[in-house]
C-alpha cells in the first residue's frame, strides 16, 4: 500500500513537469505544433491589430474635433483651405479639401457673371462619397482578419484537439496501457491546443465587435459633415445664380 502510495506521488510529480505549456509543446505531434503555432501567431496579429485600431481611432475623433472646431469658428473656408490642402491629416480634412478642390476648379472656370453649372453639387457630392469610401476603406484594413480569427481559431484549435486525442488511442493501442500516464500527454496536447484557439477567438471577437461599432460612429460623423458642408456650397451655388 505504501509502495502505490509512493509511486502515485511520483508519477504525480513527472505529470505536473511534464504537462506545462512549453513541455507540451516541446512533446506534441509535428501537426499539433503546427496548430499551436498559428494559433499563437494569429492571436499575437490581432493584439497588434487591436491596438493599432484602438489608438488610430482615438487620434482621429481628436483630429476631427480639431477639424470641426476651427471649421465652425467663423473664419473663412478659404483659409482653412489653404492651410490643410495639401496635406489633409484625417478623413474629414480630407473630404472637405476633395470638396474645396472641385468647387474651386469649377468656379474659376466659370468666374465673372457666369454662374456655376448645374451639375457642380452633384459633383462635388460624388467627390466626398468617393473620398469618404476610400478614407475609411483605409481605416477599416485589417478588420475583416479579426473577424476571421474569431470564426476559425475554434475550429483550428478543435483540429489540433481530434489530433492529440488521437494520439491518444494511438498509444493505447501501441502499449495497451489505458493508465493516465500513457493517455494524458495526447489529452493534455489536446486541450492545449482548444484553449489557444478559444485565447484567439474571445479577443478578436469582441474587439471586432467594439471596434466596429467605433468605425461605424466615426463614418457617420464624417457623412455628416459632408452633408453639412454640401448643404453650405449648394447655398452659395444657389446665390451665384
Amino acid at each position: 500500500m505504501e509502495n502505490n502510495v509512493v509511486e502515485a506521488a511520483a508519477l504525480a510529480g513527472v505529470a505536473a513537469h511534464g504537462l506545462s505549456p512549453w513541455s507540451l509543446f516541446w512533446n506534441a505531434d509535428w501537426v499539433v505544433k503546427s496548430v499551436i503555432i498559428l494559433l499563437l501567431i494569429a492571436s499575437v496579429w490581432c493584439w497588434a491589430i487591436i491596438f493599432e485600431k484602438s489608438v488610430t481611432l482615438r487620434r482621429l475623433n481628436g483630429r476631427a474635433d480639431r477639424f470641426e472646431q476651427a471649421f465652425w469658428s467663423g473664419s473663412a473656408v478659404d483659409d482653412l483651405y489653404d492651410r490643410i490642402g495639401g496635406h489633409p491629416p484625417d478623413p474629414m480634412s480630407a473630404v472637405f479639401v476633395a470638396a474645396m478642390r472641385e468647387w474651386r476648379r469649377t468656379t474659376a472656370r466659370h468666374s465673372g457673371e457666369d454662374a456655376p453649372p448645374d451639375t457642380l453639387g452633384d459633383r462635388i457630392e460624388r467627390v466626398m462619397q468617393l473620398t469618404a469610401g476610400r478614407e475609411l476603406e483605409r481605416i477599416e484594413r485589417y478588420m475583416t482578419f479579426l473577424a476571421s480569427t474569431g470564426s476559425t481559431a475554434p475550429f483550428v484549435g478543435l483540429f489540433g484537439t481530434v489530433w492529440g486525442i488521437m494520439n491518444s488511442f494511438a498509444a493505447i493501442g501501441a502499449t495497451k496501457n489505458t493508465s493516465l500516464a500513457v493517455v494524458a500527454p495526447g489529452i493534455a496536447e489536446a486541450l492545449f491546443a482548444t484553449a489557444l484557439g478559444l485565447l484567439a477567438a474571445i479577443p478578436a471577437v469582441l474587439a471586432y465587435n467594439k471596434l466596429s461599432r467605433d468605425l461605424d460612429r466615426y463614418a457617420g460623423r464624417v457623412n455628416g459633415f459632408a452633408g453639412e458642408f454640401l448643404a453650405i456650397l449648394a447655398r452659395q451655388i444657389d446665390d451665384r445664380r
